[in-house]
């Protein structure tokens, strides 16, 4: 089954063929998992038809993008008369206030998508107010994203923050049911981590000690180097996270304040993917690298 994704950032729409969980994601919104789709709207009205919904109830709704690419702008009025002319179609009870379910219905590059609408529940959001949280510290949406990027599919995947500090990336994951581990060499921040783990319901090991002392081998590992008041590597310092970080995982993703991309090439990582996150005047780099 087809997906499009509604982007909260850009008001946009991404196709994709997985099927993602929504809440997953700090930037996705919403998704429609397709079932009909067409050149026209007419030929959207004319396949509803084919649901019936028997006991359920029902709502309709247009999701609202701006498709330059088509160079449409559906206005509120025609929106709603979209949806009633496709809830008409289907056979069952509407009901706009507390459904059994929703449909969503789109137009994107000139075709129309109709399908069923799965709307995230922005868990991250709760983990904002966390008890212990530094200025420094990743915000919880990048945590969340870098937990993403690290592991998307958190079946049978075992995960390292080997530098966790107060655990913003380790909450987001542990929400997400991805298998991930904490460390550090401070035992303040680690204290830190499982206060904010346990605030929030869930379970996790953080241990103290630096990546050197790891064993285990894990299939990703998020790094945010150290570089604060707290915990301060020297270059020497980082190049030790990254070497012993390329022996125990096959992937890392690397968040760093500055350029290092020869020090993780010469670590044995090769840089598959890069952006920029900002928090105000403060910029990290964000590397996936295998």
């Amino acid at each position: 089954m087809r997906s499009l994704f509604g982007e909260q950032a850009e008001n946009s729409i991404l196709k994709s063929t997985t099927e993602i969980d929504p809440s997953r994601s700090p930037f996705i919104k919403e998704r429609i998992e397709v079932i009909y789709e067409g050149d026209s709207l007419p030929e959207i009205v004319e396949q509803v038809g084919q649901i019936d919904m028997k006991e359920s109830t029902f709502k309709v709704i247009f999701i609202k993008i701006n498709d330059l690419e088509a160079g449409q702008k559906i206005e509120y009025d025609q929106r709603r008369l979209i949806e009633r002319e496709i809830g008409w179609e289907i056979k069952g009870e509407a009901d706009v206030r507390q459904p059994d379910h929703m449909f969503g219905i789109v137009t994107l590059g000139g075709r129309w998508y109709f399908g069923n609408l799965r709307k995230s529940e922005a868990l991250w959001l709760h983990h904002m107010k966390k008890p212990q949280t530094f200025s420094t510290a990743l915000s919880t949406r990048v945590a969340r994203a870098v937990a993403n990027i690290a592991v998307p599919k958190p079946d049978g995947v075992k995960a390292i923050d080997p530098c966790c500090g107060i655990g913003t990336v380790l909450v987001e994951a542990l929400s997400m049911g991805i298998d991930i581990v904490g460390r550090d060499i401070n035992p303040l921040v680690t204290s830190g981590s499982r206060e904010n783990i346990a605030y929030f319901g869930y379970e996790g090991e953080v241990t103290i000690g630096p990546i050197s002392d790891v064993t285990e081998q894990y299939d990703a590992a998020i790094i945010d180097l150290p570089y604060n008041l707290y915990t301060h590597a020297t270059p020497e310092e980082q190049f030790n996270i990254l070497k012993h970080a390329r022996r125990i995982a096959k992937k890392a993703v690397i968040i760093t304040i500055e350029t290092i991309d020869e020090m993780i090439i010469e670590a044995g990582f090769d840089i598959q993917d890069r952006c920029i996150a900002s928090k105000g005047v403060f910029s990290r780099q964000i590397l996936v690298c295998e």
